[in-house]
């Protein structure tokens, strides 16, 4: 999301930040807003009228956070992911707080706690996603991303069917990272880093959905981003001001807060409106070759046919996770 920001029970928000939830969500987010907390917001999804509607606005929405990431990667020349993502937090908090406008004098002990974690995991998964697009090329590092809240949908079940699934997964890895003398493990650490920030970030929302119920859930995860997004004041500061941003970085870097955060964000809550959570959950899955598709066309970064199949492997076992989930 980047861990897009990406919006689902399993996924839960990809990316990267985006409302209370995902899967979101960055990613790079934070990989955006739950199905529960945006239908709470907006109302219950119908099963059938505007299905193409909703299709056609989670497609924008994929595309959207994936084409950001690429533009934020165009700026690493310059600013490298540090910049990149400092800019990223700062247009992200703007969006989630003029939308949600959170009350935080309002809040208790006991909802802070869930929201400051939920900042820490904010903080952490951008900048180790996007230290891992720089590294290893972004469909590998979003496909690694993705095992976050593939292992939170996974280890929630005892079924034969999802252990059969983790090893799936966990040999589909294997494949994708491919370990050899020449391999980027700081790279490859950094996606798996951001992995584990991803399933935090689902369990925390779900800890500030519970605790901060109904549509005052996004109050949390804005002030989630808040927290996040002043951190980064200070250093992001002194390092933009050490990098010197060009106007075309500054711009990609720009781009990737907006396509990255905002796009997605209400593109996923109109969505919502008009699928099913369920089936926005199992669409959502296929982000990791979204992202793997912006990478080779934006960025020029190929992959061969073996990552691909891994890819394509690991986005059926979430697919199967996720229907099982339902049953």
């Amino acid at each position: 999301m980047a861990p897009r920001t990406s919006p689902s029970p399993t996924l839960a928000a990809t990316a990267r930040p985006v409302p209370a939830a995902t899967v979101h969500p960055d990613p790079a987010a934070p990989q955006p807003a739950t199905p529960e907390l945006i239908t709470a917001r907006s109302g219950p999804a119908p099963q059938r009228s505007g299905r193409l509607t909703g299709v056609a606005l989670m497609v924008t929405s994929g595309l959207a956070n994936q084409v950001g990431a690429s533009a934020g990667a165009l700026a690493f020349p310059v600013i490298g992911p540090l910049g990149v993502v400092a800019i990223r937090q700062w247009v992200a908090a703007t969006v989630l707080c003029v939308t949600a406008r959170p009350k935080v004098r309002s809040f208790t002990a006991a909802q802070w706690r869930p929201v400051l974690g939920l900042a820490l995991a904010y903080a952490v998964m951008n900048l180790t996603l996007y230290t891992a697009i720089d590294r290893v090329g972004l469909g590998l590092a979003v496909t690694l991303e993705f095992l976050g809240p593939l292992s939170v949908a996974l280890i929630s079940s005892r079924r034969r069917r999802d252990a059969a699934c983790a090893l799936i997964a966990a040999a589909a890895v294997v494949v994708l990272i491919h370990p050899a003398p020449s391999t980027d493990y700081l790279g490859i650490g950094s996606g798996l880093v951001a992995a584990v920030c991803w399933g935090c970030y689902i369990l925390l929302n779900r800890a500030i959905g519970r605790r901060l119920p109904g549509p005052r859930a996004i109050e949390g995860s804005a002030t989630a981003a808040l927290i996040s997004a002043s951190v980064y004041i200070p250093v992001g500061g002194l390092w933009l001001l050490w990098h010197h941003p060009t106007l075309a970085a500054a711009g990609g870097a720009l781009a990737a807060g907006v396509l990255s955060s905002a796009v997605p964000l209400f593109c996923d809550m109109l969505a919502l409106r008009r699928v099913p959570a369920h089936f926005f959950s199992i669409f959502m899955s296929v982000n990791p070759v979204f992202a793997a598709l912006a990478g080779l066309v934006i960025l020029g970064q190929r992959l061969g046919w073996v990552a691909w199949l891994a890819i394509v492997v690991i986005v059926a076992v979430n697919t199967v996770a996720v229907r099982s989930q339902r049953g």
